[in-house]
């Protein structure tokens, strides 16, 4: 059957190592390149495949639960540009119908005028965040090459996402690999619910990432984590879907959290390609925002103790990189922010997303953990609530007007990666009038104030003292 089918996939796997370049088949499962260890990405025969002329062709799809799996899937709808397996081979289960909210309430809080400010939603994935994006192409990938069980280490989201692709498809069992205490019950509720494997591992996500990885390796699990280069395939259609609402309009600027730095780096190819093809004449900025708590990113791009890392064509300094985690394992520095979902001290894709910058004349910013709550309390009196994480976005767009890198004119979209309810406990903590429970939830955060608190009114029950606060 793989056979017959390489006479129609015009896809390969390729080493983003340009002194390197190998090649793979596009039914191996490689989660490095075999020879040099760098990141692989999925490339197209581009002069082969029938793009459309115009990103407009794409009108024609539009989301209903009828007419096949482009207009039932926001992922699928843009197949030609992630075309790497035939349609119908592709597995979907409703993820991409999202929407980009022209986000008034919270532009007056950013800084950037009214109808110049947009919020990309993904928290209206059927798991509740961005991930799903990416599983759908995992799982097409991974039930072509045949595998019985998927895998992953997780914050939360990615655990979720697997786990409902599981529950949902039948194709795969899913095992999820989280560190102790390192995991939402928003989120760990999700990965239970929907039958998961679930390993729970002494460390953190990075203790959890390099063990399921050798593990994925030795045993033949498919790896679902974003090392996995079909996964940030599924990702890039997230910018698709912004163009898409923006009736093909590139925006100036594009904000995204940062933490395993897979949605970064799937922005920067989807940008790269269309640039490529002659499909858009210009390239959105993109910034990159880290929690203070967690900004590996930060330090090493920015103004921090390692220096300034640059993609440089492919031939950054990977000795740098090597001795900024040596000095944190010698410190036993941890990441530690309420962010949980991008509290990661060594994001895998920290390759792709310098070359995210430097394609996009990208910039790299931190936040607090107090910035971060209450950019989230504003985008839920907006109208869509988010989960901690999602808020960096906001938070550092705010930051990049006030530095005056980012004009108040300019058009920006912020990703909020995941929903409301995926952290509830931080949201009710930040709200509530119960001291000791915003101390302990989120006191350990250096969260000491909620500037924007919608505090719940006590009052007796009687109805003329009810009257008195309406």
């Amino acid at each position: 059957m793989v056979t017959n089918l390489r006479k129609i996939i015009m896809a390969y796997q390729v080493c983003i190592n340009p002194d390197c370049g190998c090649r793979y088949e596009i039914d191996r499962v490689l989660h490095s390149c075999n020879v040099c260890g760098e990141l692989l990405d999925v490339d197209y025969e581009w002069d082969l495949i029938p793009v459309p002329d115009s990103l407009c062709y794409f009108d024609r799809y539009r989301f209903s639960s009828s007419g096949g799996v482009r207009n039932f899937s926001g992922v699928w709808r843009y197949y030609e540009f992630l075309s790497f397996l035939p349609l119908e081979r592709l597995v979907s289960i409703g993820e991409g119908r999202t929407i980009l909210q022209d986000a008034r309430f919270v532009s007056s809080f950013v800084g950037i005028d009214a109808g110049r400010f947009f919020l990309q939603y993904e928290g209206f994935n059927p798991s509740g965040s961005f991930k799903d994006n990416g599983m759908a192409a995992a799982f097409t990938h991974g039930s072509f090459v045949g595998a019985k069980q998927a895998a992953c280490a997780s914050t939360g989201n990615t655990s979720a996402s697997l786990a409902i692709y599981s529950a949902a498809t039948r194709l795969m069992e899913a095992v999820v690999f989280v560190g102790s205490g390192k995991i939402a019950y928003g989120k760990l509720s999700q990965a239970l619910d929907y039958g998961s494997k679930t390993i729970q591992i002494d460390g953190d996500f990075d203790d959890a990432l390099l063990r399921v990885r050798q593990i994925a390796s030795e045993s033949g699990i498919y790896l679902v984590n974003s090392v996995n280069p079909f996964r940030l395939e599924g990702q890039k259609t997230i910018m698709y879907r912004v163009l898409d609402d923006l009736g093909w309009r590139v925006p100036d600027w594009i904000i995204v959290p940062g933490g395993n730095l897979g949605n970064a780096s799937a922005f920067g190819k989807a940008f790269i390609e269309l640039r490529k093809l002659g499909l858009i004449d210009k390239t959105p900025r993109i910034a990159i925002i880290n929690a203070a708590g967690s900004n590996t990113l930060h330090q090493l791009y920015g103004d921090g103790e390692a220096g300034k890392l640059r993609w440089n064509g492919g031939r950054y300094d990977k000795v740098m990189v090597k001795n900024f985690y040596d000095k944190m394992t010698a410190e036993s520095r941890r990441a530690h922010t309420i962010a949980s979902a991008i509290e990661i001290n060594r994001p895998a894709n920290l390759s792709k997303a310098l070359r995210t910058l430097e394609f996009c004349n990208g910039v790299v910013r931190e936040v607090t953990d107090q910035e971060i709550m209450d950019a989230k309390a504003i985008i839920g009196a907006g109208g869509f609530g988010c989960e901690p994480a999602s808020a960096a976005s906001v938070a550092g767009a705010k930051k990049l007007v006030e530095e005056g890198i980012i004009d108040k004119e300019q058009l920006t979209v912020c990703i909020l990666t995941g929903h409301q309810l995926k952290d509830p406990n931080a949201t009710v903590a930040y709200h509530g009038t119960d001291q000791n429970f915003f101390k302990n939830t989120l006191g350990k955060f250096n969260i000491t104030s909620a500037n924007f608190a919608n505090k719940p009114i006590s009052t007796p029950n009687e109805k003329n003292e009810i009257l008195k606060h309406l």
